[in-house]
């Protein structure tokens, strides 16, 4: 570069959006900051190996001009993380911050002194598998913060929900909340559960939720809440016996976005199920997905029973649901389970006399079109209620037969049996 286009670029930095980039290629040592005008630096560090530690605490020491982190540690011993975390300068143009490290490894808790406890510019902040349980010092100064991802937390970085939610009170511009557990709680924890505030903490701009854990932690999360602008929540939940989920239906019948829902699907796997609603859309015909919920279990009847506990408080209060499809990728479907497991999960949406179970499963199936097959199209039982019509459809994969899926299912009605959960 001549001296004069070097004197042009040098003269409007900012207008150029000049930065210095710190990788495992491009080395930034004192000489090349001392050389370089005071640009800021933006730090790309991913599976660093224990020797190339030294050029990024060189860029670090630097924190009154580091404006973006990116540090990705999936396959070495984490040895740059301890260093950085005991860095207590803030960092005062820091916009960006991205740490991630392999769930497997002993990763060190970052203190309440990271980043210097400042960081007013952040406006991303996202940890994986990095336990912080004292980030509130960091979060009271960060009031631009927009989006927020604590996931794969560890045992010990274990945060409370009633410590939790006034950090993210200090967050008035947060639109994207993800917050995920590595294990579940310990029965402790789980013992010491809190009764709902009698005022709730307004989060104004927040647009998208999403969640791995306990239920009972995220029913505590959300008894203390209201999200008037949520659009879009995806919920992961740990398996467990019992689902007692009355807050949770709390928050969805007080959400407006979940009252205009009016399609809904349920995806049975062979290690989860998956509940998904959509809504329609405002500008457009095409659906948007609005809330979407998975539950990590196997068996079948555990999948069931799960899904009638959870359902239960919420889906049957959803004044513009219309449909409700039910699909199945299993290859242990036939004989597993009872008819009258099928009809508590269904028990939401349908009533004595428009639920096809109550009349018997094969004359419900008589309602299909005999050219259907069972083994790859999808059967729809249409069931009419007070408020709206619902579509069952029913993609049985492992059914090989439209005849055979009748005589199982009517041997099962006919004869019932106790449930084998």
């Amino acid at each position: 570069m001549c001296c004069t286009w070097r004197c042009i670029v040098f003269a409007s930095p900012r207008r150029l959006d000049l930065k210095l980039y710190c990788t495992q290629r491009r080395l930034v040592n004192s000489k090349m900051l001392d050389t370089w005008p005071a640009l800021p630096i933006v730090i790309y560090a991913k599976d660093v190996r224990s020797r190339d530690a030294t050029n990024f605490i060189t860029a670090l020491r630097h924190h009154n001009r580091v404006s973006k982190i990116y540090y990705n540690n999936m396959f070495f011993q984490d040895s740059l993380l301890k260093e950085f975390g005991v860095i207590d300068e803030p960092f005062l143009v820091l916009t960006s911050l991205l740490v991630h490290t392999h769930k497997q490894q002993n990763v060190p808790v970052l203190p309440d002194s990271f980043l210097g406890g400042s960081a007013p510019r952040l406006r991303s902040l996202d940890l994986f598998s990095i336990p912080y349980p004292s980030m509130g010092k960091l979060l009271s100064s960060t009031i631009n913060l927009v989006r927020l991802s604590l996931w794969c937390i560890p045992h010990s970085g274990y945060i409370a929900p009633e410590t939790i939610v006034p950090w993210l009170s200090m967050l008035p511009k947060l639109k994207s909340l993800c917050l995920g557990f590595r294990y579940p709680r310990f029965q402790a924890d789980r013992a010491s559960r809190h009764p709902p505030p009698l005022t709730r903490v307004v989060f104004p701009n927040l647009t998208f939720l999403r969640f791995h854990g306990d239920i009972e932690y995220l029913e505590d999360i959300l008894s203390q809440i209201e999200t008037p602008m949520l659009n879009e929540t995806d919920l992961y939940f740990f398996n467990q016996l019992v689902f007692d989920t009355p807050l949770l239906g709390h928050f969805i019948r007080r959400t407006e976005t979940f009252m205009a829902i009016h399609r809904s699907r349920v995806d049975f796997y062979s290690g989860l199920v998956i509940v998904t609603l959509w809504r329609r859309g405002e500008l457009t015909k095409k659906d948007r997905e609005a809330l979407r919920f998975q539950i990590f279990c196997t068996p079948l009847d555990w999948q069931l029973s799960a899904l009638a506990q959870v359902l239960k408080s919420f889906l049957s209060s959803l004044p513009t649901l219309q449909s409700l499809e039910i699909s199945a990728a299993r290859n242990d479907l036939q004989g597993e389970t009872d008819v009258i497991q099928w009809r508590e999960f269904l028990h939401p949406v349908t009533t004595e006399e428009n639920d096809p179970y109550a009349r018997g499963f094969g004359s419900a199936c008589r309602t299909c079109p005999s050219r259907a097959c069972w083994g790859k199209s999808n059967r729809s039982v249409t069931c009419s209620t007070k408020h709206f019509l619902m579509d069952i459809r029913l993609a049985l994969a492992a059914i090989k037969s439209c005849q055979g899926s009748h005589q199982a299912a009517h041997r099962r009605t006919t004869t019932p049996r106790s449930s084998n959960y």
